[in-house]
């Protein structure tokens, strides 16, 4: 298992409610692909350097996870394919 840093960009229409489903959410897909997630950092809402999806702002999650190189592969799949995630990057730490 390896070291990653995953960063999300999440829809800012999202109420409180929806932002902590969608966040858990992405912790459980994390867990069924085998992988732990080691901690959560919230950025809270930020202005975009430019559009996605026509969205200006977003909501910025940080996650720092230990998972294998086919989980990681697969849990980037996965969230480019849920609606409320915007964007998101996965870089594995040294």
């Amino acid at each position: 298992m390896r070291n990653y840093e995953m960063v999300a960009i999440l829809d800012p229409d999202l109420g409180e409610e929806d932002l902590n489903a969608v966040v858990e959410k992405c912790s459980k897909q994390v867990v069924a692909l085998g992988g732990e997630v080691v901690s959560e950092d919230r950025w809270g809402k930020k202005r975009l350097a430019y559009e996605l999806k026509n969205q200006k702002e977003g909501i910025y999650v940080l996650f720092n996870l230990k998972t294998s190189t086919e989980s990681a592969s697969e849990l980037e799949r996965w969230m480019r394919i849920t609606d409320k995630i915007l964007k998101c990057m996965i870089v594995r730490q040294n």
